[in-house]
């Protein structure tokens, strides 16, 4: 009874005050201390997307007898880019139910609950309804990815220099649950695909337990929808009512078959994705431009925020390979038997994660040096330089390539150096823009720019799913040219990107 009194006087306090100074809430390590809450409940939430996408694309591929579903690349790879762009599609609507309907942490527990719900359907044996848990991991991971990325900004002012070191902390998090996720999934899907699809849901629900456990180091970051924007209660109720009718949408066409649509017809509706994914982009631009009371300064801030985004999505195209082409390489094109033991090709997954971890700290002291002598470079620029780093890791893949078209297999160490310079590529790129995304979007909108930002994952992992289709098994002499294409594609962006970084450095600023 105590305790839920006290529950009762901090909420009350918190609608007065929605978000308390990091110096109220008791640092840790320098950071406020419900840092560590969402850094572990990100981790367990990551252990369970990764450790299940992991495995994800080599479950489709495999041969029926084997206990896969026996598809071709091309549609496994697209279905594969279908799942992925929906998981950050959905962050969208997540975001703005955050922002309007329940609070960032309410949406948070909510989403991580669906999520352990899709894995362990995953995990049950039937081939049927395997779809149905894909969507599943949708609908709960749309609710709480940009939920708890907007509550690591509302911890820090938006002035702190501590607010970069702080988010590639959080993005540690985020990849040692990835580095995890697939060494553990993975194993268990040598015994059976299913374990490891049922792994997944378990380690979604060691981060709940977490969560509801030290949440209250939060205090009222994310607590309330913020009271600025916060609907009536009838335009709450007819929400309601309606994300209700778009869940049970979904839910009938499953029944009608989507599932089949899926595997026979993915390619297509890949394609067609990709066109849909562009216009809602647009669309909701066109809006919140023209229709949501902007100020100047935020209008400025928001045109940094849309190049930054189209950034971000052609560095996911490569990226996003990782789960799809570079893991159909390991398993197919490098050796893996070492003293009698096969290396399962769902571990390489977890080289960039580990990378991340290992780097991480390094890069966050790197931010703060820098920005103490007045010489850390603008968010555009730092974006720029994570792009071209990512063409270099594709340069690497042509050498891989190359000797694969050849006739050889190749050695562990090609993929080992791409996920590499792939990882020092995110690191200059993912948390900086999550942190830029923060500071620039007006706070009413901070959960909208996160689902944004997700939207530009979204564009970019159906866009790299329908890439990786263009890879081939039996037309392996195509390899060194596709990654070449990558290669262009990256460095060519992001030496744009460094080139305008300084005007738009200064548009940020006059916006200010």
């Amino acid at each position: 009874m105590i305790r839920l009194s006290k529950d009762r006087n901090t909420k009350t306090e918190n609608k007065m005050q929605p978000t308390m100074a990091p110096k109220e809430r008791g640092d840790l390590m320098g950071h406020p201390r419900g840092l560590a809450t969402l850094f572990m409940t990100e981790m367990w939430e990551r252990f369970s997307y990764y450790g299940m996408r992991a495995l994800l694309v080599l479950f489709m591929v495999a041969a029926i007898e084997d206990g896969g579903l026996g598809l071709s690349d091309q549609t496994a790879t697209a279905i594969y880019g279908l799942y992925t762009a929906a998981v950050f599609l959905g962050s969208l609507p997540g975001g703005w139910i955050g922002d309007r309907l329940m609070g960032a942490q309410r949406a948070v527990w909510i989403g991580g609950f669906v999520i352990m719900c899709g894995h362990f359907i995953l995990a049950i044996p039937n081939d049927s309804i395997f779809f149905l848990g894909l969507i599943v991991i949708v609908l709960g991971t749309g609710l709480l990815k940009p939920n708890i990325t907007a509550i690591v900004g509302e911890l820090y002012e938006r002035d702190d220099p501590r607010r970069d070191s702080g988010f590639t902390l959080f993005y540690m998090g985020i990849n040692l649950g990835a580095a995890l996720g697939p060494l553990a999934c993975g194993w268990l899907a040598l015994q059976n695909w299913h374990y490891g699809f049922a792994a997944a849901g378990v380690g979604m629900f060691f981060g709940l337990i977490q969560f509801r456990r030290t949440r209250h180091y939060l205090g009222g970051a994310g607590r309330e929808p913020d009271s600025s924007v916060r609907p009536s209660e009838r335009f709450r109720r007819r929400a309601w009512l309606a994300i209700g009718a778009c869940v049970a949408l979904i839910g009938c066409l499953l029944v009608a078959g989507l599932s089949g649509w899926l595997q026979y017809d993915a390619i297509r509706l890949a394609q067609g994705g990709t066109y849909a994914i562009v216009a809602v982009a647009i669309a909701y631009f066109v809006y919140i431009f023209g229709f949501s009371g902007l100020t100047r300064a935020e209008r400025g801030r928001l045109m940094v925020i849309v190049v930054l985004i189209s950034a971000a999505t052609v560095f996911w195209v490569g990226s996003e390979q990782a789960g799809s082409s570079l893991n159909l390489f390991a398993q197919r094109y490098t050796i893996r038997e070492f003293g009698g033991f096969e290396i399962p090709a769902s571990w390489f997954q977890s080289l960039n994660p580990a990378f991340i971890i290992l780097l991480g700290p390094l890069y966050s002291m790197l931010w703060i040096a820098l920005a103490r002598r007045h010489l850390d470079p603008s968010s555009p620029l730092k974006l720029g330089i994570g792009l071209v780093i990512l063409g270099l890791a594709f340069v690497v893949m042509i050498g891989a390539a190359a000797l694969v078209a050849s006739g050889q297999q190749v050695l562990p160490a090609w993929l080992i150096f791409t996920y590499l310079l792939l990882t020092m590529g995110e690191l200059a790129l993912s948390p900086v823009g999550m942190s830029a995304l923060t500071r620039l979007a007006p706070r009413r909108m901070v959960g909208q720019m996160m689902g944004v930002w997700f939207l530009s994952l979204s564009l970019g992992s159906i866009l790299a799913g329908l890439f990786a289709g263009e890879f081939s098994a039996d037309a392996v002499e195509a390899m060194p040219g596709l990654f070449l294409r990558l290669v262009i594609m990256t460095v060519a962006a992001g030496l744009l990107l460094m080139l305008i970084s300084g005007p738009l450095r200064r548009l940020a600023a006059r916006a200010e």
